[in-house]
């Protein structure tokens, strides 16, 4: 077996190696020379130090990595590593520091920002790792809920409860061999994060005596920890919506230099020392960071004597779960999946996983805190032991899967882990698909990734249909969306016209005297901002607030009346959906002179959910990051696609040439035949 680097047509690197640390220092290697740009600005992140060349706009972030401690966070999930995990990692951490200077050079945003390529720390995949998720599991949502309740009353706090608009999701389903045309088992899915360029996950294949795996991975950090296929096992994830950081309530005291926080068994001292951010055109900021025995104070703290502090399992357990990602390769059976998710900490994900000799596995892996219900849903006070901790919850729940099992967020397995959940549309339209044929092929998924089925469009379309006194524009507009297919595709006019009311609907809401009280948001950091802006969290929640749980004081058939006559009125001429849904991908170094991407089919609710924010924007800033199909009759005829390209450097010619196939909704084929792949040399 010759060791080295190959390449398919599409510069999606094949490595193999002689043994596990080769092979991962490698992958290191070949993710520090595609991504060099993009790891560089994760390891700065995790740092709280990305500001000091990406300038002011970068500094909120860095504010809030230094007082959530992401970096101490990850030294410390480190240093308890078991010894092989810790030389796994170490490998992978030296062939990123051998690759980023010859990665560096590629990469034009380094002359751009005046950014030197760093040394990566043994612990620095893991702060890589933390800052991904922080934020995943959507612990600002209890700022909003905070807000609710002060503003309005704790009893409308469920008027809103619906998936948040910076909330990660996935699609997943699997199909148990009887329900497919080859064999053997399909698993497919399609991750939900924002659309960033470079993408958030890197097609990658390790081989090495001991494994053969391809899959998805997420640059800087080694293995393939989400969706991944050994050959005889397949694994994938999504977000289990679970409900694992809770934040407290704190009373300060400083006194002599000294700062004490009230705990349940009086005043405790308060871990305290000052940091600085250096900012790119701009003057240094100081940073107080302080710890309770509760968490890091992510909110207040600097002279206030009340602040509000984050409690989360990475930090209390010292724990990511990195154990388990050498082991996932290692993986032949669902059981030995299921063995290593036995390390899982963070993120909390549904899994699911198929084998070749038709094992099946549907379960939730990772840590979810036992505490008391008020704990989930706001601000609790941290010196009432009412709401500590007490231990883990376990086991954690799992279900036989008969023919067929879907995840995509819903309330479902993971129910009794969480307060939110995405609504039910996806998944029910992902089973409706899947039970409407049978012999399944993994080329025919592409046509359940691809389903632009509105579900959550019902209750609006239904208050319309009542909609009585109307001009006759208004009206001959009302008819034209009750005909029309509730179908969100890129050409369909009828679609720009729904999209068009709701964003109206949405906006008559939001700026309602009603919810005038929200308005002003609380003087919380900047990072909270997406979770906090009443316009969004109307539009994420409007098929509830038309539906069953209107807001005292707005009358929904008066406001979607005025609506209709707002757009019909308004109307110049016919506008399609895709004109409207654009693809607008994060990027670390913006380009002042790109224009609005390419046209989108999907909405927020369909199975194919380009998300939009709807009242405030149609442009798309989060999507399928990936869509994959893992075939276990044959690993070749497993498919897979990406929104841009193998290659984070610009220009490149793997840098986007996947983009037309994942528009039109296709997957590529995934090479495993050694001879299709052209060999190449490391560089240096």
């Amino acid at each position: 077996m010759s060791t080295g680097r190959f390449r398919d047509r599409w510069g999606v690197p094949h490595l193999r190696a002689d043994d596990p640390l080769t092979l991962v220092a490698a992958q290191g290697r070949v993710t520090a020379y595609d991504r060099a740009w993009q790891i560089e600005v994760e390891r700065h992140r995790s740092q709280g130090t990305s500001a000091a060349f990406l300038g002011v706009d970068a500094l909120d972030w860095d504010r809030f990595a230094r007082r959530v401690r992401l970096d101490d966070t990850a030294r410390r999930c480190h240093a308890v590593l078991d010894p092989a995990t810790a030389e796994w990692v170490g490998a992978y951490v030296a062939g990123v520091n051998d690759g980023l200077a010859a990665g560096a050079a590629r990469a034009p945003e380094f002359a751009a920002t005046g950014l030197r390529p760093g040394r990566w720390e043994p612990w620095t995949p893991l702060a890589v790792w933390l800052g991904h998720h922080i934020l995943f599991a959507g612990f600002p949502s209890k700022l909003w809920r905070e807000h609710v309740a002060q503003r309005l009353g704790p009893d409308l706090i469920e008027a809103f409860a619906t998936d948040g608009p910076a909330v990660a999701g996935s699609n997943g389903w699997l199909l148990a061999a009887e329900r497919t045309g080859t064999g053997g088992a399909l698993l497919a899915g399609d991750p939900h994060r924002f659309i960033e360029d470079p993408g958030v996950y890197q097609q990658i294949r390790l081989a090495c005596p001991e494994y053969d795996v391809i899959g998805l991975a997420v640059p800087g950090v080694p293995g393939i920890a989400h969706f991944g296929h050994t050959g005889p096992v397949a694994w994938a994830i999504t977000n289990a919506m679970a409900d694992y950081q809770d934040l407290y309530a704190e009373r300060l005291r400083r006194q002599d230099g000294r700062v004490q926080a009230l705990g349940p068994d009086g005043w405790q001292p308060v871990h305290r020392h000052v940091e600085t951010i250096e900012v790119a055109g701009a003057s240094p900021v100081e940073v107080e960071v302080l710890e309770t025995s509760r968490g890091p104070v992510i909110v207040g703290g600097s002279g206030d004597e009340t602040a509000i502090s984050l409690r989360y399992p990475p930090r209390v357990r010292a724990e990511l779960g990195f154990a388990a990602l050498p082991e996932l390769l290692r993986a032949r059976t669902v059981t030995d999946v299921d063995h290593a998710l036995r390390h899982w900490v963070e993120p909390v994900n549904v899994v699911q996983a198929a084998d070749t000799a038709g094992g099946l596995l549907h379960r939730v892996a990772g840590a979810v805190p036992v505490r008391h219900p008020d704990n989930g849903r706001r601000v609790v006070p941290g010196w009432d032991d009412t709401y500590t901790w007490q231990g883990w919850y376990a086991p954690m729940p799992r279900a036989e899967v008969v023919g067929r099992a879907v995840m995509a967020n819903e309330r479902g397995l993971a129910a009794p882990l969480g307060v939110e959940f995405s609504a039910p549309h996806r998944a029910r339209r992902i089973a409706e698909l899947l039970d409407a044929g049978r012999g399944w092929t993994a080329d025919d998924m592409a046509t359940v990734h691809t389903d632009t089925y509105l579900g959550s469009a019902g209750p609006l379309l239904a208050v319309l249909a009542e909609a009585s006194g109307l001009s006759p524009k208004a009206a001959a507009l009302r008819d034209r969306l009750l005909r029309w297919d509730r179908l969100m595709t890129a050409d369909s006019v009828d679609a720009a016209a729904f999209a068009t009311v709701r964003a109206a609907v949405v906006r008559r809401i939001a700026t309602h005297p009603a919810l005038a009280a929200l308005a002003e948001p609380p003087a919380y950091p900047e990072v909270f901002a997406p979770w906090l802006a009443v316009t969004p969290r109307v539009g994420y929640a409007l098929e509830h607030l038309l539906g069953g749980s209107p807001l005292p004081g707005v009358d929904p058939a008066a406001v979607v009346r005025a609506a209709v006559e707002e757009v019909a009125d308004a109307a110049a001429g016919p506008v399609r959906w895709g004109d409207l849904h654009r693809l607008a991908a994060w990027r670390a170094l913006p380009d002042p002179d790109a224009g609005p991407g390419p046209r989108l089919d999907g909405d927020h609710d369909c199975v194919l959910s380009t998300s939009s924010v709807p009242g405030v924007t149609h442009w798309c800033f989060r999507g399928p990051a990936a869509r994959f199909v893992w075939d276990l009759a044959r690993r070749t005829d497993s498919r897979w696609v990406v929104p841009l390209g193998a290659c984070g450097v610009p220009g490149h010619r793997h840098h986007d040439d996947q983009s037309p196939a994942w528009l039109a909704g296709e997957l590529l084929p995934i090479v495993t035949d050694w001879d299709r792949l052209v060999e190449e040399p490391d560089e240096h």
